[in-house]
């Protein structure tokens, strides 16, 4: 576990947590934060994949906007880390997307995951980066962003009783990406985080075996 610095196509330079597998890494993945910052939960999800085999990268998105962001899981965190998301584009987002990318990309295919707004990330990410596939959970934003087209294989997870992501908006997603994988749990939003009320252990548990399957197939 280390952290690094890694500098963007348009110079903007952020910090972000890499975490090695004991074994030769079977390929990459880049995991995306939620509003909230690389929270301690961000870093023990890149442990996760380093334990599965994958040299695991979290950047760190905010440090455009301000260093250091590691927000608490309440009300007043939220609205911070929903403040500094919208003063990010989508194109500042992605350059920072690909410097973690190309600082991982000597372990092989790369894939990426995100967690709420990091879901709409890696989403965005299969259309625009080259990662070898994306899996996103309960992606808020994906629904209003359709116009974008997956060039890499997409794994969705979402909460039935997400308040935030409507069963019309996950409709309207495989309407227009037929071609994804789709799975739904009996739980809120945020279920696979641990700090949240929401979380949801045996839906995570699920989550994250599909999840590790799907790279498996996808990344190495």
């Amino acid at each position: 576990m280390t952290t690094l610095q890694l500098r963007a196509s348009d110079g903007n330079v952020l910090s972000a947590y890499l975490v090695k597998p004991q074994e030769p890494a079977r390929g990459a993945i880049v995991v995306v934060q939620e509003v909230f910052g690389v929270t301690s939960h961000i870093r023990r999800v890149a442990e996760q994949y380093a334990a599965e085999g994958y040299l695991a990268i979290a950047p760190a998105m905010f440090d455009r906007l301000e260093k250091n962001v590691d927000l608490a899981y309440d009300a007043s965190g939220l609205e911070r880390g929903l403040s500094l998301m919208g003063r990010l584009d989508d194109a500042a987002v992605l350059a920072d997307v690909n410097a973690a990318i190309d600082a991982v990309s000597h372990a092989g295919r790369v894939g990426a995951v995100g967690y709420c707004w990091g879901g709409k990330v890696a989403y965005l990410s299969a259309c625009h980066t080259n990662v070898a596939a994306a899996v996103a959970y309960y992606g808020g934003g994906i629904a209003q962003a359709l116009d974008h087209k997956p060039r890499a294989p997409v794994m969705f997870h979402f909460g039935e009783k997400d308040p935030y992501i409507s069963a019309t908006d996950v409709a309207a997603i495989r309407k227009s990406y037929p071609a994804g994988v789709y799975h739904l749990y009996p739980a809120g939003h945020g279920f696979n985080c641990t700090d949240r009320a929401d979380f949801d252990a045996a839906s995570a548990h699920l989550a994250l075996e599909r999840s590790v399957e799907f790279f498996r197939q996808h990344v190495g």
